[in-house]
């Protein structure tokens, strides 16, 4: 389910430059409404997006899935901004992921594990990190990978294909942000892939 609001006029939002061209950004909020923990209803998040003078903020699913429009470049400023305005307005510390909508879109289309044989796209899940990680640093890893369990680092991305349940594989979050020490936060193949949707409609 996809949702809209108007934009509002509220304080403390980032340094929005008229100069700059209006940007698509999908943003990924880390660990909200899931099992009941840290609950933050979608509508409100949604105003406190357009209280950051972000417009065609709209939102997918309840788990923390955000795009708007923004005429800045600046993506650490806004991720900063968005941060401290869920701090304020609900009490909880959420880290977020920051992607522009072409930098999104390039994500789901090299995904290295598509069209291997034997994998089933319905168990694709992929792991957004907040920068980059060399590749030989991921290669380092030991991987807890579980029988027919597959993970593929592309950028700042981690690919995985986890066939036995993404509740059930060690490759999560929690292991990823320990071993690169980055923040990280996972979508199903299904929620990328409307969120991609969502971005790339300019009549949502």
């Amino acid at each position: 389910m996809v949702t809209a609001v108007n934009s509002m006029n509220r304080s403390s939002p980032p340094n929005l430059s008229v100069s700059h061209p209006m940007t698509t950004f999908v943003s990924l909020l880390r660990g909200i409404n899931v099992a009941g923990h840290r609950p933050v209803p979608m509508a409100a998040l949604r105003a406190a997006y357009a209280a950051l003078k972000f417009t065609r903020v709209r939102s997918h699913l309840q788990s923390g899935n955000v795009v708007f429009d923004a005429p800045t470049s600046d993506e650490a400023e806004m991720v900063g901004a968005i941060q401290d305005r869920i701090a304020d307005d609900f009490g909880h510390e959420v880290r977020i992921v920051l992607r522009d909508a072409s930098a999104f879109t390039k994500s789901i289309a090299q995904n290295p594990l598509a069209g291997i044989p034997g994998i089933d796209v319905t168990h694709f899940h992929a792991t957004l990190l907040e920068r980059q990680i060399p590749p030989a640093v991921f290669n380092a890893l030991t991987l807890p990978i579980r029988g027919g369990e597959r993970a593929a680092l592309v950028g700042d991305v981690v690919y995985l294909h986890c066939p036995h349940g993404y509740g059930d594989t060690k490759l999560n979050n929690g292991f990823f942000e320990r071993k690169l020490g980055v923040t990280a936060t996972t979508r199903n193949w299904r929620t990328l892939l409307a969120l991609d949707r969502l971005a790339r409609d300019p009549s949502r």
